[in-house]
């Protein structure tokens, strides 16, 4: 079973090599290939590893949020459906969301967070959030009012994942923190140079930390889910 779950694996790590050639040597019309089978292998490789939770509300989020991270790379090939890339991405991160707070051995108690102490462990994410907003939102338009509601998203998603500590194993936290937090990088990176100025190599540090980012939480994810076993 391990050995067939593997082929997923490979299928992904091509797929992202062959995109990164295809960004290097200028030939964006290929992507429609290759950019959405990595993802696209993901999910496979997702959906044959977790075949034991098969039917539960994780397994359903997990899986919704990779498909809208799917639909979300092709339409993001076109600039002029950009608005509609945004919108899968925003519920690939909603998505996200219920998957961490399911990954979690904690009974959630609204009477007993500590909204002070909470407020200062995220405060690093709110600042870098509104940096990046602060240096685009000169050039959005019409597309303000999109673009923040996908901030906060974003923001959502990655204090989650933060919140995780302790509340899981150690490799189950750390991989999806980091996932988080490069897909966060990768969206921000991807805004200042849609909307700020032109990075250079912009599109391999984009695509690269989008990759990274969730290989690494469905890992992690998966993590959480073989402590169980």
């Amino acid at each position: 079973m391990y050995k067939k779950g593997i082929v997923w694996l490979y299928l992904f790590l091509l797929s992202a090599l062959a995109d990164m050639a295809l960004i290097i040597h200028a030939v964006p019309n290929y992507r429609i290939l290759s950019k959405p089978l990595i993802v696209a292998a993901l999910l496979g490789y997702f959906l044959y590893s977790t075949k034991l939770i098969k039917g539960s509300l994780l397994r359903i989020s997990v899986a919704v949020a990779l498909f809208s991270s799917i639909v979300g790379d092709i339409l993001l090939l076109y600039p002029h459906l950009f608005l509609y890339g945004l919108g899968a991405f925003f519920m690939t991160h909603i998505c996200y969301i219920v998957a961490f707070k399911l990954t979690q051995n904690h009974t959630f108690n609204p009477l007993k967070v500590n909204f002070i102490k909470m407020f200062l462990y995220n405060l690093p994410i709110y600042i870098l959030a509104a940096f990046v907003y602060f240096l685009i939102q000169k050039q959005l338009f019409d597309l303000k009012i999109p673009v923040v509601i996908y901030l906060l998203a974003i923001v959502m998603m990655l204090t989650i994942a933060r919140e995780r500590y302790g509340r899981t194993n150690n490799s189950s936290f750390w991989q999806v923190f980091l996932g988080a937090s490069l897909f966060f990088i990768s969206n921000g990176l991807q805004a200042m140079d849609k909307f700020f100025f032109p990075i250079p190599d912009g599109k391999i540090l984009i695509m690269g930390s989008y990759v990274l980012a969730q290989l690494l939480i469905v890992m992690g994810i998966r993590s959480h889910l073989l402590q169980f076993k």
